[in-house]
């Protein structure tokens, strides 16, 4: 009980510092709204505008799990054929590498072409942000199965699909979680980046048009209500793998 209060209370003691410092900073130095608005402002333009903030999150909570269930649902099997074809890794790993060196802004408007201005352009840039370190954190956890494992298969005869699905994949597991932990939270990066560069809608779209009208209370209501998103959806996170993974270490379970 101690150790769980401590975790809900730094987390909170942090956040709490925060606001008193912006606060008094804002107020002793009179820094313009306009500039910098205070947490208590932010808050109540949070109020005023909830059910716009609420609209407009809904849409974008739905470009990130599109993206981020797609990254998830393509990145996976391509890192499986990576790890037991040598062939595919050696043609398409330094590809998947160099593809990372691109600048996702300059993606976008290519997407936002092929797409169209609706949803689909958004989820296809969650896509393309989440699903690198899907794949390589995925590679990485097949391809370090104890060998041990692998051999008592061999000797009890187990068939590769056996190897895999009893062996292989729950040892790959933490690294798995670990890529999606990684891909969860670029995936509302990614969402956000395709709604500024052409939508009418999501958060992203807000920020804009609060921006453009000087009204910076609403902008940092927005990137509020962003990083509770992201923090909603790694919970989500979490809590698949606390499900997935019961031997896992913070899961109290032993095997």
């Amino acid at each position: 009980m101690k150790k769980n209060f401590l975790r809900l209370f730094y987390p909170l003691a942090g956040v709490a510092i925060i606001l008193i410092a912006w606060h008094f900073y804002v107020v002793l130095l009179r820094v313009h709204i306009v500039v910098l608005p205070g947490p208590l402002q932010v808050a109540d333009s949070m109020v005023t505008h909830t059910k716009i903030l609420l609209d407009e999150a809904w849409v974008t909570s739905l470009e990130c799990i599109y993206g981020f269930a797609l990254a998830m649902g393509i990145g996976i099997p391509i890192a499986v054929v990576m790890t037991y074809s040598r062939i595919a890794n050696l043609m398409f790993y330094p590809l998947l590498v160099a593809s990372q060196s691109i600048p996702k802004v300059a993606v976008a408007p290519i997407l936002l072409v092929w797409f169209g201005t609706g949803i689909e352009s958004k989820l296809a840039m969650a896509f393309v942000i989440a699903f690198f370190p899907v794949v390589v954190d995925t590679a990485t956890g097949l391809r370090s199965t104890s060998p041990e494992l692998l051999e008592l298969a061999r000797s009890l005869q187990c068939s590769r699909l056996q190897t895999f699905f009893k062996i292989q994949l729950p040892s790959a597991l933490p690294s798995i979680f670990s890529g999606a932990k990684i891909a969860v939270t670029l995936a509302v990066i990614g969402a956000v980046i395709g709604e500024f560069i052409g939508s009418n809608q999501g958060l992203g779209n807000l920020l804009l048009t609060a921006n453009s009208q000087l009204n910076t209370p609403l902008v940092w209501a927005s990137l509020v209500v962003l990083s509770v998103l992201g923090m909603v959806l790694y919970g989500a996170v979490v809590l698949a793998e606390k499900i997935l993974m019961p031997w896992g270490p913070d899961s109290g379970h032993k095997l």
